[in-house]
């Protein structure tokens, strides 16, 4: 039985007020004795603000993005070994606005899963098409591109340690969201490549739908078979709207 997850990417929102109010009152709203896990992602700056008030409690941390190199001279980004020392225990890689804002590529990508578990965080690994290529009908075609390019580098065990994050392109933050049956197409198609090359990982491996989630759309999404929780935005800055999405996931 996969347990279900819900991570919220706060994005580049915030400040050391706000997240210290959203912090507590997640903390007042996500149920303890639910079976969801719950993350959450704040900006690098607000990293140890939050972990302070999340430790020893049931939600995790996570950041948005880690640099493929374990250290040295590259001036603004943050390592593996550092988002540990701070508390996190997830990463998202390949993030979409990543991948479109930032040329983030896919051997990129890779490598910065790979960075990620070195320390012993769980990437969250993000793949997912754009409008162009969903019309195209290129969608089983890019996500399997993203997939294989991790998975090259790293080899199918690396995903018994790992989190993938279906996130349409087309999807995030525009309002439009897959529908359940959309999602799920994907989902499975992601899960049938893992198993042809390893069966139980494939049935273990945790795979979420990003893409305006929302808690009124989430219980129609998660309730499909290969759908095991969210990759939530904006929803996630709203602490009454999150929790109402983690509740969904239950």
């Amino acid at each position: 039985m996969r347990q279900p997850l819900v991570a919220g990417n706060w994005k580049m929102y915030g400040s050391r007020a706000e997240n210290a109010a959203l912090a507590r009152s997640l903390l007042d709203l996500v149920r303890p004795e639910s079976g969801t896990e719950v993350l959450v992602c704040p900006p690098f700056v607000y990293l140890w603000d939050v972990g302070r008030l999340l430790k020893d409690t049931d939600v995790a941390l996570g950041a948005q993005s880690v640099c493929a190199e374990p250290l040295g001279a590259f001036t603004g980004e943050v390592s593996a070994a550092m988002l540990k020392d701070v508390g996190c225990r997830y990463v998202l890689v390949g993030h979409s606005e990543r991948r479109q804002l930032y040329g983030e590529g896919d051997a990129l990508v890779a490598r910065k899963f790979v960075a990620a578990q070195s320390q012993g965080l769980v990437p969250v690994l993000c793949v997912g098409e754009t409008l162009e290529e969903r019309e195209g009908e290129r969608t089983a075609q890019v996500v399997a591109r993203q997939l294989d390019a991790v998975l090259a580098v790293s080899g199918t065990g690396a995903l018994a340690k790992a989190v993938i994050a279906y996130e349409p392109v087309w999807a995030i933050g525009t309002g439009r969201t897959a529908s359940p049956e959309q999602a799920q197409d994907v989902h499975a198609m992601i899960r049938g490549k893992v198993a042809a090359l390893d069966a139980t990982i494939a049935a273990s491996v945790r795979i979420l739908y990003g893409g305006s989630v929302k808690a009124s759309n989430a219980r129609e999404l998660f309730a499909m078979p290969d759908i095991d929780g969210g990759l939530v935005g904006g929803a996630s800055l709203k602490a009454d709207e999150f929790a109402r999405i983690c509740a969904a996931a239950d």
